[in-house]
């Protein structure tokens, strides 16, 4: 990833304010093991920062709140991507800077912007990194900083966490959730406007829309060389059945270019219209209900996030 920087030399330091907000029951062990680590490597470092522990999601962005409005200059979210925007939420034009601890189970943000998964690795980018400034992507004012989607996937995702309630792990979940989505799936009627092109009227399985471009084929499939090129990247599959589906997901996994059945284009802002008065709609891997129709726009270089020193650097 090669985000854009701000001015040569525009560190943090040890010298600022640290707040790292962990995402899991205060009592449990994991939690406890995770606050004790992240407060050693920060101590052994010359540094000192405060552990907000957050036993469920929703209160991330208070506590990201108390943090900036206590004069904390470096919000670190340590967590996976869900925590990593809930924390990000609150950031954006606030004057403060965002950090990443990568503990989740995915962490598509910290890799596509460099952050190493060594935990010892990714504090020393908290203390040591640049400061880089990276797009944000918002959809009826909820922001994400990866992707949103339409269709299949917020389907899943209900799907598993049902699954997962009944005592599945996480993954085979995932896989169960798949197969009964794809058996019984419906298209999606969609109206796609923008601003320089006629309305685009379909059918598709999906609709998926990328903070920027994503890699659709090869060893980099699913990744993104640029967070700051200023655009939404949207991708559809009109008409797609099963097993065109099935096919483009192969050709993706061997490294060929997508077949005819995906569609992708680009734009700052759009909207989409379904015959849904309300739609469920994926953002960073979190689904909630939207009252159509959907407003998305990209706020260009909106967050300030800590990466490696040599990130971005030609």
């Amino acid at each position: 990833m090669q985000p854009a920087q701000t001015a040569e030399g525009d560190k943090v330091g040890r010298s600022n304010s640290f707040a790292c907000i962990l995402n899991g029951s205060a009592g449990s062990r994991a939690a406890a093991d995770a606050q004790s680590r992240v407060t050693e490597l920060f101590k052994a470092r010359g540094a000192q920062i405060r552990i907000l522990m957050a036993e469920k999601g929703r209160e991330i962005p208070g506590l990201a709140q108390s943090a900036i409005d206590g004069g904390v200059s470096v919000v670190v979210a340590g967590g996976g991507d869900g925590t990593v925007n809930a924390v990000a939420s609150v950031l954006i034009d606030s004057g403060a800077v965002l950090g990443v601890l990568p503990l989740g189970t995915l962490n598509h943000f910290s890799k596509d912007v460099g952050v190493p998964t060594d935990l010892e690795a990714a504090v020393e980018t908290v203390l040591q990194g640049r400061i880089a400034r990276v797009d944000v992507g918002k959809v009826n004012g909820k922001i994400f900083l990866n992707n949103s989607s339409l269709g299949l996937y917020p389907s899943i995702v209900r799907q598993r966490e049902d699954v997962r309630k009944k005592g599945r792990g996480k993954w085979w979940a995932f896989a169960i959730a798949t197969f009964r989505t794809l058996r019984r799936y419906q298209h999606l009627y969609v109206r796609l406007q923008t601003d320089k092109a006629p309305e685009i009227e379909e059918e598709t399985p999906f609709v998926f829309v990328g903070n920027n471009e994503y890699e659709v084929c090869g060893l980099r499939i699913g990744e993104r060389a640029h967070i700051d090129r200023g655009s939404l990247w949207i991708y559809r599959a009109p008409r797609a059945s099963r097993t065109a589906l099935l096919r483009l997901a192969l050709r993706a996994l061997r490294g060929q270019q997508p077949s005819a059945e995906l569609e992708i284009l680009k734009a700052p802002k759009f909207c989409i219209r379904t015959q849904k008065h309300h739609i469920h709609v994926a953002t960073d891997g979190e689904v909630t209900t939207m009252k159509g129709p959907l407003y998305y726009s990209i706020l260009p270089k909106a967050l300030r996030v800590l990466v490696p020193a040599a990130a971005g650097q030609a």
